[in-house]
């Protein structure tokens, strides 16, 4: 079967229940706890390569269980986000991967930011001291809404551009944060593509953050296909159903993907 990438926590059965299927892409989703045990993360990802599987890594999203942003007013929050990009970009270098990583994600600061040109700049301030730990390891992945989505009308000229951002585009954020219209998300597409070394496919009714298999939705697929085909990507399915073990969404998703 084509297309097998996939995303899985550190769990054993977790990682058991991906490799049966022999992926090609591999997108490990760390948390908090997986940052205290990096020698762990190190001989995982050593497994999985010698396995002939491509790694790429997630910054955990969550610190105390609040959700991260990168212009947090919490100290202990920035702090973890600060240092979890160290320790992940000294593995990257080590293990030639890459890492995923947000700005923020929804109904954090950054998220009601839009039309306040300090924030923006506050924002871009912090991507370029996270640059300044590692230049190319981390590629930051837009949400629903704010500073760091499609919604965001300065986003290019502002922080993508000027920096040379690489990116992740997850195709139902972008979707979402422009209202559920293909018609926008094709412009989209077409003006971050230089900048997008790695998607994130998974479909979406243009509503809220809904995680669907492809198919499921209202996203245009035989539109997006040609934008995403050829770069890597995983099938970033919610997988809350069965506690994140069973992998099916997903291997669903690979196979209507490549019927479109």
């Amino acid at each position: 079967m084509e297309w097998i990438r996939l995303k899985s926590g550190l769990r054993e059965d977790h990682l058991a229940n991906r490799l049966k299927h022999n992926p090609e892409i591999l997108e490990l989703h760390l948390n908090e706890e997986d940052m205290y045990q990096p020698s762990r993360l190190i001989e995982t990802i050593k497994w999985l390569q010698s396995q002939g599987t491509t790694v790429y890594l997630h910054h955990p999203s969550k610190y105390k269980g609040h959700y991260l942003d990168i212009i947090s007013n919490d100290k202990e929050r920035r702090y973890f986000y600060d240092w979890s990009t160290s320790v992940l970009a000294n593995i990257c270098e080590k293990m030639d991967v890459k890492c995923v990583i947000h700005c923020h994600y929804a109904n954090s600061e950054s998220s009601r930011g839009i039309d306040d040109q300090v924030k923006r700049w506050n924002v871009r301030k912090r991507i370029e001291e996270i640059l300044s730990i590692h230049p190319t390891c981390f590629l930051w992945e837009d949400t629903i809404g704010g500073i760091f989505s499609a919604e965001n009308p300065h986003l290019h000229e502002e922080i993508i551009e000027p920096l040379n951002l690489p990116l992740t585009i997850d195709i139902s954020h972008s979707f979402i944060a422009l209202n559920g219209s293909n018609e926008r998300l094709r412009k989209h597409l077409e003006n971050y593509a230089f900048y997008a070394q790695y998607y994130h496919v998974v479909d979406s009714k243009g509503l809220n953050h809904d995680s669907l298999p492809l198919g499921e939705g209202n996203i245009d697929w035989k539109m997006v296909k040609p934008f995403v085909v050829d770069t890597d990507f995983i099938f970033e399915i919610g997988l809350s159903d069965s506690d994140h073990l069973d992998c099916s969404p997903m291997l669903a998703s690979a196979a209507y993907f490549a019927k479109v």
